[in-house]
């Protein structure tokens, strides 16, 4: 269906950008398999029931920086 990919990205930066708080970084690789791994890992663990919570990051690297995949959620925030 035409335009249902830039749709679908809108939608999740809109939600992304609703979090104002502070991100942690839950996973970190420069392994494009692992990266895949631990996707598949926490979806059949139930680990994350709300998933467009999430921030997945692909940094792009260069011949000095490798390619980085960043898993990304909330930061709880304490009371107060």
């Amino acid at each position: 269906m035409p335009g249902q990919r830039k749709r679908r990205e809108r939608e999740r930066r809109q939600r992304a950008a609703a979090w104002e708080g502070p991100w942690e970084t839950v996973f970190e690789t420069q392994d494009p398999e692992e990266w895949r791994a631990y996707l598949r890992r926490i979806r059949t663990e139930g680990r994350y029931p709300d998933e467009s919570r999430l921030r997945y990051d692909v940094l792009c690297g260069r011949l000095a920086h490798p390619t980085t995949y960043r898993l990304s959620a909330p930061a709880p925030v304490p009371p107060g």
